[in-house]
């Protein structure tokens, strides 16, 4: 029984891996070898792009302040304020603003297109881009996985540099650390 049911999971997990590969070819295909549908591409840059720069600002904003304050009294104690600034922009730029801003995101775009995209589903609306000869895929999937990958690095860039600007208002403005140590 035990084995029955790990193997039926294991079975369904292989899957739906297969079909995510499905998917990725096609959509990989269609960026190539379709016309780009210039007008929903850019709706999807306005609403995965535009639409969320106020929560990856505020994300990177917080995250800047929280990490300047946190490594000042870590590294206070050792005598080492210089290296404040210098941790924050790492960290900033190696982990947290990618990691942050694709959650965000993800949290954000994500449930919205897949909502969209199951309601379409469950209203039949794409089988009847199917039956006016649309490909689904062409209409559905390329233009917002086109507006990811045009978004995401500026969308990463903005909380960065916002983190980063954060972290050297609270270091420098409210624990005084000199601004001269803090750029270098």
């Amino acid at each position: 029984m035990l084995f029955r049911y790990v193997g039926s999971a294991v079975l369904s997990f292989l899957a739906y891996l297969g079909e995510l590969l499905l998917l990725a070819t096609d959509t990989f295909h269609s960026i190539f070898a379709s016309p780009i549908r210039w007008r929903l591409f850019l709706a999807q840059v306005l609403e995965v792009g535009f639409r969320s720069q106020l929560v990856v600002i505020m994300t990177g904003a917080f995250t800047g302040a929280v990490f300047a304050a946190q490594t000042y009294f870590q590294f206070h104690t050792l005598g080492m304020d210089s290296a404040v600034g210098s941790v924050v922009a790492v960290s900033m730029f190696r982990e947290l603003g990618p990691v942050l801003t694709g959650l965000m995101v993800a949290g954000r775009v994500g449930a919205a297109m897949s909502a969209e995209i199951g309601t379409m589903k469950v209203t039949e609306q794409i089988d009847a881009l199917r039956a006016l000869g649309v490909y689904p895929v062409d209409y559905l999937v390329v233009p917002r996985t086109l507006a990811m990958m045009v978004s995401m690095p500026l969308l990463v860039a903005e909380c960065v540099g916002i983190g980063i600007l954060a972290g050297y208002f609270v270091g420098v403005g409210l624990l005084d650390i000199p601004a001269v140590y803090y750029v270098h």
